[in-house]
């Protein structure tokens, strides 16, 4: 996917044809072509034979040939949460000059998040259309709608509604979910504009859809595309996320990616690419919480999204192995698919060792579900379809003790309740973690934003809990994934943004990165900077960062050189120097375990705050690692002016499995410039 040629006379489509038809005969070249993308950037996808596909990928002028694969996709209060209030000072006038691109499952346009009254017409940089099928109509706010793969652009499944109108949606009065968490449904930037891309439906997102939905994207006129999307993580040749958003930073266009809901285990995140903007999820400070009530007088607290009441009403309750006459006793205990009897548990609430067995308890028609969830998923509630509460262990042993020790057992179910959480923000279970498997020396995620409980428009089509057979319909729904984090920050890029409309997509990284919220770095392998990145964001303070990291097309191509990647570009003969180089926000390497070792990154700065600053580095650090940095002393003559440092990091040797934090800031005694600093082994 390489760029497209300037100048007249050269037509992609013609080309790729006959590079097709050097393979497979002019006869059948037309027929294998699926798409020829000629609009951002030069490729095309083709069905091809193992064989064929080898032959192209022979051919000179063909840069890279990759098997199409299928990716998943992966909030009221939480803006509040983030520093991004109401009164927070504002730029209407150019943020409803911004544009965002969504590509996801495509988009409600109905919703009251997308109306357009009091808007004008679409900025003059907006080269797009209205594409979203049959009964689909764009207006002042929604400007655009493309779907790939499929006939219109609607919304069928509530994720892509979700994901735009976070970013981007239009303030909502009374939003709430059957009576809870009441409030203000709004997106970062309620003035912006919105154009949906669908590159997703109930089957998945295919690699040739996505490259489709960029291509078209960046000559449309984005400033900036949320992507909330993934996969299992791929070299960065034949990974289409990292493809299109690099013709997309070539154009001055932030990518901002979902880091993936494959936590908490080590090296998952899905988003490792150093020109996007990974991002991971983590808690606000409110939570949705669901009771049991036995009638021993117990009262349970569990985790769900329950809108269902039962009125305190005590039924019978029934252990899943009691309740299926089809299935082992171990499978019915966790209530797997289609074992459950609806004879057995008519009119009963039953107990299950796994929390997808309240799809199971549904379909069976039970009235109501306990099921059984691990101590460190106990922070996320999920909609539900029944009445239904997930206990931990402890507590939902104290059920099984009530069922084993009592003739007529019965509880009760208590509709959910919302609760302050106090020890917000906490980056989510599910939220992917490092270290980058692809490029071992750049720190991914790049950041954490809300991710857990978030309210956001939903499509009245689509099931709230996902379980078949619930027909309930919602203009707003619950959801949890950071798939939910990432148009958060996508909303506060664009914020910045419309303070500062010129500064390049790595500026507004960095911005963000470097004013990020401190949280708390433990020295456990898996987790800490591997879990959050720079930080917790913070949208409001990135507005004035002092200092911004900036990287440039060619500061990219010069690190995937360093690592024998010559896909976006020629390599110069004899390129050293390796993605530790790479002029990121956050310093990151890999050493050898039990081996004494000395790391340098090298870095350059640029002014953005006011002339005649002068800044100084302070370093926090712990006993297994010395850190300096030299020069220690910045000063700054004028506004845009960059200074270059170097940050040594040296040690006697770590264990293998082992993760060690520190952190540079640079100060003026007004800003204050924060960059992670981490070194690992090997798992």
């Amino acid at each position: 996917m390489g760029s497209l040629a300037e100048g007249g006379g050269y037509s992609p489509t013609s080309h790729h044809l006959n590079i097709l038809e050097e393979v497979l005969g002019e006869s059948t070249a037309s027929n294998s072509m699926v798409r020829s993308y000629t609009r951002s950037f030069n490729g095309f996808a083709a069905r091809l034979s193992d064989e064929e596909q080898q032959r192209i990928a022979g051919k000179k002028e063909v840069l890279s040939v990759f098997p199409s694969r299928k990716l998943q996709l992966q909030t009221t209060r939480s803006w509040d949460f983030v520093g991004l209030t109401e009164t927070a000072k504002r730029n209407p006038i150019v943020e409803s000059n911004i544009i965002i691109g969504s590509i996801d499952s495509g988009i409600w346009p109905e919703s009251e998040s997308f109306s357009d009254k009091s808007y004008g017409p679409p900025p003059k940089k907006w080269k797009g259309t209205c594409a979203g099928g049959t009964n689909f109509t764009c207006n002042n706010k929604l400007i655009g709608a493309r779907a790939y793969g499929s006939t219109s652009a609607r919304d069928e499944e509530g994720h892509g509604t979700h994901t735009a109108s976070t970013a981007a949606g239009n303030k909502v009065p009374d939003v709430n979910f059957y009576g809870l968490a009441k409030g203000i449904a709004r997106g970062g930037v309620p003035s912006a504009r919105i154009a949906a891309y669908k590159v997703c439906s109930e089957e998945g997102c295919y690699d040739q859809d996505i490259l489709a939905a960029f291509d078209d994207a960046i000559a449309d006129g984005v400033d900036l595309i949320t992507i909330s999307i993934g996969g299992e993580p791929r070299a960065f040749d034949s990974d289409s996320i990292a493809i299109g958003s690099f013709h997309a930073m070539e154009k001055g266009i932030l990518t901002l990616q979902s880091a993936g809901n494959s936590g908490p285990g080590a090296t998952t995140v899905s988003s490792v690419t150093p020109w996007l903007f990974s991002i991971a999820a983590s808690s606000i400070d409110r939570k949705f919480i669901s009771k049991v009530s036995l009638a021993n007088g117990k009262t349970l607290v569990g985790n769900a999204v329950n809108s269902f009441t039962l009125n305190g009403t005590k039924f019978p309750l029934v252990y899943g192995k009691d309740a299926s006459s089809s299935c082992s006793e171990e499978e019915a205990r966790f209530c797997l698919e289609n074992c459950l009897d609806s004879d057995l548990v008519k009119g009963k609430i039953v107990v299950c060792n796994e929390a997808t067995g309240r799809k199971e308890a549904f379909r069976a028609g039970a009235l109501g579900v306990i099921t059984l969830i691990g101590e460190e998923r106990a922070d996320v509630s999920f909609v539900v379809p029944l009445p239904s509460s997930a206990l931990t262990a402890k507590n939902y042993d104290l059920v099984k003790s009530f069922i084993n020790s009592t003739k007529n057992s019965q509880g009760s179910i208590l509709k959910s309740e919302v609760i302050e959480h106090t020890t917000a923000p906490i980056v989510a279970s599910f939220s992917s973690r490092g270290p980058n498997y692809i490029a071992a020396d750049i720190l991914k995620p790049d950041i954490t934003a809300p991710g857990i409980d978030i309210i956001a428009a939903y499509s009245p089509h689509a099931s709230p809990s996902g379980a078949p057979g619930d027909k309930r319909s919602l203009k707003h729904n619950v959801m949890s994934g950071t798939s939910m984090s990432c148009p958060h920050a996508a909303g506060a890029a664009a914020y910045l943004k419309t303070f500062h409309p010129d500064w390049s997509p790595s500026a507004i990284k960095s911005a963000l990165m470097t004013t990020a919220w401190p949280m708390n770095a433990t020295n456990v392998y898996e987790e800490g900077e591997f879990a959050f990145g720079a930080g917790h964001i913070n949208p409001v303070k990135a507005i004035e960062p002092g200092l911004v990291y900036e990287t440039l097309k060619e500061d990219y191509i010069k690190m995937l050189c360093s690592i024998k990647i010559s896909f976006f570009g020629t390599c110069p003969k004899g390129v050293k120097g390796s993605p530790k180089d790479l002029n990121y926000p956050s310093m990151q390497a890999l050493v050898e375990s039990d081996n004494s070792f000395t790391v340098e990154f090298p870095r350059t700065v640029t002014n953005v705050g006011p002339a005649g600053s002068t800044y100084k580095a302070k370093v926090n650090t712990d006993s297994h690692i010395n850190v300096s940095v030299k020069p220690s002393t910045l000063s700054f003559k004028s506004s845009g002016e960059k200074k270059s440092f170097f940050v040594t990091v040296s040690g006697k040797g770590l264990p293998i499995k082992t993760r060690v934090s520190a952190s540079i800031v640079w100060s003026d005694g007004i800003h204050n410039v924060r960059s992670p600093i981490v070194v690992y082994t090997e798992s």
